[in-house]
Formats: structure tokens, C-alpha cells, sequence
């Protein structure tokens, strides 16, 4: 049977090869896009598929990106409310449900692990890859489109990005998805065919984007399909874009869940969509403040070898290809433009910001290596194939390097906790929310997290500390049992039971001098502590001792 399978494949896969390189002219290239068959699509979508999953489990989950997201879908799944996100039992309202829902879903399906806790970005990846080479076969013709997928899964960015548990890459794999399905409409519209299959896609990614990261979902993909048909003499296609049926899928998909939540808790949309979007915008105070040229700089070097390419591609319609193809090319222009001027107004530049421009800096390099195929310079698609080479190689380090040289999770620090404790045990996290552990120890209520919770500076850094303070206005009275000071999170081995604190190993001395303290691991700089139960009637808190 594997030998039949293997002749089968054999052809197909020759003739995949050879079409990176061969010539063809415009004319071929879409009547080869006209004859896309789904096998096509499909074989292609496990292709991308498998090459970003077959180290998506190998490393643990890193600090405090992947923990946080992936610790508020842990805690969605333990205590069964799929509405409202939580951290640490605060409701956690920094960002929609889309991710968590996936993850959850996703551990709850194939157990909690670091494979199960990545299936967002990698779904994401995927679709988006698959959506920028079906459509692109359409505008851009068959050696285009394959050269842009193949691009797009070796950039070292999105593959890193592609198995990274945050929300980066499923709202910019949806932002994509919309904005190539939207220009896919328009020019349908142009030539006067049936579009309307696409812009209902369109709108649906649009709804995804904002159930992923709220309304940079639509906003960011509309202001770049706004700029493209205005600025390329498509004004009259606005209207048609904006179709009753697209627009009542969009608030079928994903206005619930923001009705629900503010009917729960009704300081919920002034959180989110003031504070969260339109403050957060120009405030200063968050994380990775950058110059204005920080994306013009930093995207480049993430995508290299491929985006030295870039210079080769042009804006302008080429001698005998047809007005879409150009037009295809000017949308993927004005996406890296839009894109990148849009995220470098905010004085923070989490360089996952500007993860929606590798999908068209893919789509460009590939137009210009076709365009020197085409051109007869031959040499071009060996220097091709040795960017693609040196780009595996860069992301497979990557993966070596996380795999053996990352050490900064609570991975042994969690199951430690969940061989030693009881379950009735309490734990607490002294001047640290530890984001990994509740999930790694599988713990089933919120932890208490000692530190200075009347702190001023508290809204001033963006951090755990800022996340579990905005939460607790939405839930007072769990949160007066959570943010505690020191001297309370100590006194929780008062009673019969012992208590287990995870403490940074810097900041131990007040629990190593707690009578009963005995050091149970330590772990990438943080220790777990069992402090046996006490008579705290008649006894008192110990202070640190002098350094």
C-alpha cells in the first residue's frame, strides 16, 4: 500500500517542484489558476499544515506571553464558563474570546499540553496560508501563488508566529483572510462575476478578527481595502462591498458574545472598547515603546532572506498582463503600507503588531521572482531555492535553540506542585503571579497573589500586576480574597493543612524563615516551598532576615 501511495504521489510532487522554475506566460498562468481543483488546495493545506506542526510541541510554554493566554483558556475549561475570561478568577477583558474558545476546546479535546495549547496559531497559519494561495491563483497565476505560500511558511516570523500561543497570529491570519477574500470580491465585481461566496467570507474573517482581538479585526483590513479601491479607480466597488446579507453575518457572528458580557457586567463596554482600544491607542505606559521606524526596521530583518527580494517587485502594471493582475499586485502594496504606517503612530510596538504584513511582503517577493522567471533570467531560480534553504534552516535553529536553550517557564515547578500537594491544600504565589503553574499544577480555584496592591505605580507599567488591578473592579469580593499583602498570603497556614508557595528564589527569605519551611524545588530561578500548618494564635509573622 505505501508503495502505491508513493507512485501516486511521486508525480505530483515532481511537477511541483518544476513549476517553481519553469516558464510560462500570463496567459498559461491563468488558465492553470481556472483548472484550480480542491485536491490542489488540499494537498497544499497539509503540506502548510504539517511543516509549522511537527515542532509545535517540542518546548514548553514561554514567559508570560504564552502562559497568560494559554492559562485563561485553562482556566475557561476548569471552571466551565465559556463566557467570560478570566485571570487568576478576575475577569480578564484585555482581549475577545476566539483564542481562548480554540484553546480550550483544543486541550479539552487532545488533554492539556503544549501541542493542544498551540492549535489557534497554527489553524490560523494555515487558513491564511491556504486563503493568500487559492485566491492568488486566481490574480497572480499558479507559479505566483505557489512561490507566495511557500514564501509566507518559511518567513522565520510566521513560522515562529505559527506555533506561538498568543493572539498575534489568529487576528492577523483573519485580517488576511478578510482582506484577500474582500479584493478577491472586487475584482470579481469588476469582471463582472459572481463575488458574493467571497464577500461572505469576507465579512465572516472580519467578525473572527473582532472576536479575536476586538475592533482591529475590521478596522485595519477595511482601511486597507478603502485605500486600495480608492486610490486604483474602484469607488463604485465600495458599495457593492457593503452588502446587507455580509454585514448582518458579521453581527450575527460576533455581536453576542459582547452583548452577553456587557449584560453581566456593565461596565464591560467602556473597558473594552474605550479604555482597551481608543485610550490604549495614544497613552503612554505599555509595553515596548519604539520609535516611530521601529516596524520599517524590525519586519525586514524578521523575514529575512526573503524580504531583500522586495526591491525586485514593482508597483506599476507590467507589458501584457491583464488590469486584475496589477491591481492584485497595488492591493498587496497598499496592505504593507497601510499596515505598517497604521502601527507605527502608537508609541507601543509589540512586534507582533505588524504580524498582518507578512501575508503581502510573501505575496510581493513572489511576483518578483516570477517576474524574473519570466524575464528569462535563469540564475534567479537557484538564488530562489537557496533563500528558501537558508530560510528552513533559520527556523528549524529556532526551534533547536527553544527547545534546548529556554529556560525561563515553571513547567517543573507546576508538576512538582501537582505530584506534592493535596488537594485541599492552599498555595499561594508571594509578589509574582506565576502565569504557567495553575495550568501545569492543574489547579481549580484562583490563587492568591501576595504583593503592594495599593501601589499608585500600578497603572503605570503594563504587566500582571495592571491586569489582575483592572480586573478586580468587575469582581470586588473575590478580588479582596486574591490581593492580599504578604503577611495574609502567609497566614494561610494557619489551620490544619499546609500551605505551598511559589516565590521567586531572590524573594524567598521570608518564607525560608516561616518555622516548618522546607524547600521542595527550585526551577529557572523560582522555588516552591512547603511551610507546614501552625498555631497562628500563638505565634507571629517572622520578618526576612538581614542580608
Amino acid at each position: 500500500m505505501r508503495n502505491d501511495l508513493l507512485d501516486r504521489l511521486r508525480p505530483r510532487l515532481h511537477a511541483l517542484v518544476v513549476s517553481f522554475g519553469a516558464p510560462a506566460t500570463m496567459s498559461e498562468s491563468g488558465a492553470q489558476a481556472r483548472r484550480l481543483r480542491p485536491s490542489n488546495i488540499a494537498l497544499a493545506a497539509i503540506g502548510a499544515f504539517f511543516w509549522i506542526a511537527f515542532s509545535i510541541g517540542l518546548r514548553p510554554l514561554s514567559l508570560p506571553e504564552e502562559g497568560r493566554y494559554v492559562g485563561v483558556a485553562w482556566e475557561m475549561l476548569r471552571s466551565g464558563d465559556w463566557l467570560v475570561p478570566t485571570e487568576d478568577g478576575l475577569p480578564f477583558f484585555h482581549k475577545p474570546p476566539l483564542f481562548y474558545w480554540i484553546t480550550a476546546g483544543a486541550m479539552r479535546l487532545f488533554s492539556i499540553n503544549e501541542w493542544a495549547a498551540r492549535v489557534a496559531p497554527l489553524l490560523a497559519a494555515t487558513l491564511g496560508a491556504i486563503t493568500l494561495y487559492a485566491v492568488g491563483r486566481r490574480w497572480a497565476g499558479d507559479r505566483a501563488a505557489r512561490w507566495a505560500a511557500l514564501i509566507l511558511v518559511t518567513e522565520p516570523f510566521f513560522f515562529a508566529a505559527s506555533q506561538f500561543a498568543n493572539l498575534d497570529m489568529l487576528v492577523a491570519a483573519c485580517i488576511a483572510v478578510a482582506i484577500t477574500l474582500a479584493g478577491h470580491a472586487a475584482l470579481l465585481v469588476r469582471r463582472g462575476e459572481p463575488h458574493r461566496a467571497a464577500l461572505l467570507g469576507a465579512w465572516a474573517a472580519l467578525a473572527f478578527g473582532v472576536l479575536a482581538k476586538g475592533l482591529i479585526g475590521i478596522v485595519l483590513p477595511g482601511l486597507v481595502v478603502l485605500v486600495w479601491l480608492a486610490t486604483t479607480g474602484q469607488s463604485r466597488t465600495i458599495l457593492r462591498l457593503l452588502w446587507p446579507a455580509g454585514i448582518l453575518l458579521f453581527a450575527i457572528i460576533c455581536a453576542p458574545w459582547f452583548a452577553a458580557v456587557q449584560m453581566r457586567h456593565s461596565g464591560f463596554a467602556h473597558f473594552f472598547f474605550v479604555y482597551q482600544h481608543f485610550e490604549r491607542f495614544t497613552a503612554t505606559g505599555f509595553n515596548n515603546v519604539q520609535p516611530w521606524w521601529f516596524f520599517i526596521v524590525a519586519v525586514p530583518a524578521l523575514t529575512l532572506p526573503w524580504s531583500l527580494a522586495l526591491l525586485g517587485s514593482t508597483f506599476k502594471a507590467r507589458s501584457g498582463e491583464p488590469a486584475e493582475a496589477t491591481l492584485w499586485r497595488r492591493l498587496m502594496w497598499t496592505w504593507l503600507v497601510v499596515v505598517l504606517a497604521f502601527f507605527s503612530i502608537p508609541q507601543s510596538k509589540p512586534v507582533g503588531y505588524a504580524m498582518p504584513v507578512l501575508f503581502p511582503i510573501a505575496a510581493l517577493v513572489a511576483d518578483a521572482i516570477v517576474a524574473r522567471f519570466e524575464a528569462g533570467k535563469r540564475r534567479v531560480r537557484g538564488v530562489a531555492f537557496a533563500c528558501a534553504a537558508l530560510a528552513v534552516l533559520v527556523c528549524l535553529a529556532a526551534v533547536l535553540y527553544m527547545r534546548f536553550a529556554y529556560h525561563r517557564d515553571n513547567t517543573a515547578i507546576g508538576h512538582e506542585l501537582a505530584r506534592l500537594r493535596s488537594p485541599a491544600d492552599p498555595v499561594v504565589f508571594v509578589g509574582e503571579y506565576f502565569f504557567d503553574v495553575p495550568l501545569h499544577a492543574r489547579l481549580r480555584e484562583p490563587v492568591p497573589v501576595t504583593g503592594n496592591w495599593a501601589d499608585p505605580g500600578i497603572m503605570r507599567r503594563d504587566n500582571w500586576r495592571r491586569e489582575l488591578h483592572e480586573g478586580a473592579p468587575f469582581a470586588p469580593e473575590l478580588a479582596a480574597t486574591l490581593l492580599i499583602d504578604t503577611d495574609r498570603g502567609l497566614a494561610l497556614r494557619c489551620g490544619a493543612a499546609p500551605l505551598w508557595v511559589v516565590v521567586k528564589s531572590d524573594g524567598e527569605g521570608r518564607v525560608a524563615a516561616l518555622p516548618g519551611a522546607t524547600l521542595a524545588l527550585t526551577s529557572n530561578r523560582v522555588s516552591l516551598w512547603r511551610v507546614a500548618p501552625a498555631d497562628c494564635a500563638a505565634t507571629t509573622m517572622p520578618k526576612a532576615p538581614s542580608p
